[in-house]
């Protein structure tokens, strides 16, 4: 089973959150975006199947490394 941990890349703040825990993704989807300095970054999977974890909610201050997602495959 492959599972896929998605970090932030950088300091932002969640500015909104488009999965729950349990949905279905496809690779290349948006998990969520974040906003650092104006700009909206959208959080993407690389892995096709089903969010096992998400470990972020809408406003919450992220530091770089911060988990922010758990995809298995499946």
């Amino acid at each position: 089973m492959a599972v896929e941990e998605i970090h932030a890349e950088m300091v932002s703040s969640v500015w909104k959150v488009l999965v729950t825990p349990g949905a279905q993704v496809a690779a290349g989807d948006t998990l969520v975006i974040l906003e650092s300095m104006k700009m909206e970054i959208p959080v993407l999977t690389e892995l096709a199947g089903v969010v096992q974890a998400l470990h972020v909610v809408e406003g919450e201050v992220l530091q770089e490394g911060d988990l922010i997602a758990t995809v298995v495959d499946g």
